[in-house]
């Protein structure tokens, strides 16, 4: 609600801080003391158009200011707005909104001290205040609020969030469904490469680590002739070529002997024979896998040949997929997972499409359920707000709620045909009235602004107490055409938006009998010192009430304080009478 409302060097206001209470607030005054000017403020600071003949006379600058105290569900609402924009406070609970305009024209938003664009502001103030009677800033107005206080009002919100449920499913199925229509000649062509590629390194029948083995195969092939010498140049030396030239061999089993006859007569050099022996064996066996390795030389060109188109071919693969035979092999299983999941697009698309099928279908079906609540409670909200004119002295006056479809080729199944749908459902509804006999019904927006119109949106208000989550409400011009009696009636149905909605009511009345029900009465009054008028606001205690009311009742004799009197005396009964539960 509003706690406090700033005013400097605004129109002719010089300076003004006006602390607010919770409940219902009346302002009261002589016509030009600046009750309007006040409204003007506040509806500036919410957002409202700016204009340079704001700046009081000899000022550089006009500058309004609104605090508030959030309660839990206004924070809710507007806490990841301000979070968004950076403007969030410790405490959450209060918010200040502020508006400064310059000599020269210019404007300035603040949020909680923070400069913002005046949509930000706009956006920020909308759930905070209703002012009726200057459509600037009536939520009511906006047909886009008219559904959710319906559903509101007749209990319908688990109703609606099943719906909601069903078109966010909706949504994901479609994403995803695009996704695989729009990229379906992409998806061919991928699995195409793919598919080369799998068979590319499957027709390969690569062999992780057999690259080494055949670099070294093309080693030898390539350098047989020099090995084949020089193995068999070692055999020269191992094995011996004739009787003349001993060899290696024969040269050990000579020192084999000698040492055996050496052993025989010290023993202690047995291990010495025993060390040569095992020599002579080793080169036995270093003689014989020389042999083998000669004899399996053999330079073949061919051969030699196929190994270098395998180490090419390899060399090609490692190119394309990766650094090695495991990584080539590795990039194949993974072509074959894709190429997997590829595949199964086309039958993806068939299932996703049998759920959207299907889910158009469910949203028709839980929309028309919606829709016949809606319709229903419609006219039980209709009679209610008329009922409610009628008690404001507006019989004639007609309310309904307006409800339509839209055609769309691709939208939910319903009886009428597919109709547009989105997460609030299948209709497009607002709230039409007729304020005359005899005139057809209208779009609220249309309806005419002052008094009327602030008693169209009171019957609203008072129709809609208990889901209408505006905090705030202030009247303006509320009481244009209308006597003491129909003013009792309005003055208890504003008092009521505060006992039983928990609203802030704020208004501006010339009446009486209105004034009476106030909770706080603020007079406004004007006073022209050193050649400057000021506006002042002054709360009233019970005395000064009474000559406030007195007053305007058109005179101050004793016969108008005693009118004052009982009219204060009449609102206290029938505050007395609702809080014993006896509103009547």
């Amino acid at each position: 609600m509003l706690t406090e409302l700033s005013i400097r060097d605004f129109a002719i206001i010089d300076q003004l801080v006006i602390p607010m209470e919770a409940g219902f607030a009346v302002l009261t005054g002589e016509t030009g003391a600046g009750k309007s000017i006040i409204l003007d403020a506040m509806t500036l600071v919410l957002g409202g158009r700016s204009d340079a003949t704001m700046v009081r006379a000899g000022a550089e600058q006009a500058y309004v200011e609104a605090v508030f105290h959030l309660s839990p569900a206004l924070q809710a609402v507007l806490g990841p707005l301000l979070e968004a924009e950076g403007l969030d406070e410790e405490d959450g609970e209060h918010l200040v909104l502020a508006r400064e305009v310059r000599s020269n024209g210019r404007s300035i938003a603040r949020v909680n001290g923070r400069t913002v664009t005046l949509s930000v502001l706009r956006e920020v103030a909308a759930p905070l205040v209703d002012i009726h009677g200057q459509g600037e800033h009536l939520s009511l107005l906006q047909p886009s609020s008219h559904l959710p206080l319906l559903d509101s009002y007749a209990g319908l919100n688990g109703q609606r969030r099943a719906l909601a449920d069903v078109v966010d499913r909706l949504r994901a199925v479609q994403s995803e469904l695009h996704v695989l229509q729009r990229d379906a000649r992409l998806i061919a062509q991928r699995a195409d490469m793919l598919g080369y590629q799998i068979e590319e390194i499957s027709a390969a029948a690569l062999v992780d680590g057999e690259e080494e083995q055949l670099r070294e195969e093309r080693t030898r092939l390539a350098n047989a002739e020099q090995l084949k010498r020089l193995g068999s140049e070692a055999l020269l030396y191992l094995l011996g070529v004739g009787d003349d030239e001993p060899s290696a061999l024969d040269l050990v089993g000579e020192a084999e002997r000698a040492l055996g006859g050496l052993a025989r007569v010290d023993e202690s050099q047995g291990a010495l024979l025993q060390e040569l022996q095992g020599l002579s064996f080793q080169l036995n066996e270093v003689a014989a896998q020389v042999q083998d390795y000669v004899d399996a030389l053999d330079f073949d060109a061919l051969r030699l040949d196929e190994v270098e188109e395998r180490l090419e071919l390899i060399a090609r693969l490692k190119r394309k997929y990766g650094e090695s035979i495991a990584e080539v092999l590795a990039a194949g299983l993974v072509a074959e997972a894709e190429l997997a999941q590829i595949s199964n697009s086309e039958e993806r698309i068939l299932q996703l499409s049998d759920e959207q099928e299907r889910l158009l279908r469910r949203i028709g079906e839980l929309g028309e359920a919606l829709s016949a609540a809606r319709q229903e409670a419609g006219q039980t909200l209709a009679a209610a707000i008329e009922q409610e004119l009628g008690e404001l002295r507006m019989e004639g006056a007609r309310f309904a709620v307006s409800f339509e479809r839209e055609p769309a080729a691709e939208g939910a199944y319903t009886g009428d045909g597919r109709v547009v749908f989105d997460r609030s459902g299948i209709d497009r509804a607002q709230f039409v009235i007729s304020a005359n006999p005899g005139e057809p019904l209208k779009p609220m927006a249309r309806v005419a602004s002052g008094g009327e119109t602030a008693r169209l949106m009171l019957a609203m208000k008072s129709a809609l107490a208990a889901v209408d989550a505006t905090p705030t409400l202030i009247f303006d011009e509320i009481d244009q055409g209308i006597g003491g009696r129909v003013g009792d009636i309005v003055g208890r149905k504003l008092w009521g938006l505060t006992a039983v909605g928990g609203h802030q009511v704020i208004i501006v009345t010339h009446l009486p009998q209105l004034a009476g029900y106030g909770d706080e009465h603020l007079q406004i009054s004007k006073q022209v010192a050193n050649g400057r008028t000021t506006t002042l606001v002054r709360p009233l205690d019970a005395q000064g009430r009474v000559y406030e009311l007195a007053a305007m009742l058109g005179t101050g004799n004793e016969t108008a304080v005693e009118g004052a009197r009982a009219i204060l005396h009449h609102v206290d009964a029938v505050k007395r009478a609702h809080a014993l539960g006896q509103p009547g």
